[in-house]
């Protein structure tokens, strides 16, 4: 699910550019999901989807 809220963009989640930095996406799982994992974490996730992050 959390792919389908990424692809959606960062404008359709109020980012007023197209980037997807660790601290947005940790903002929107907590917003989405009402989970918390650390920005290690979800740079983990990400990689094991084959996506890339910004720090």
């Amino acid at each position: 699910m959390l792919e389908v809220e990424l692809a959606k963009g960062a404008v359709a989640h109020s980012r007023p550019d197209r980037t997807w930095p660790l601290a947005r996406i940790k903002t929107l799982i907590g917003r989405r999901f009402h989970k918390s994992f650390t920005l290690s974490g979800i740079s983990q996730i990400l990689r094991r989807h084959g996506w890339s992050h910004q720090p």
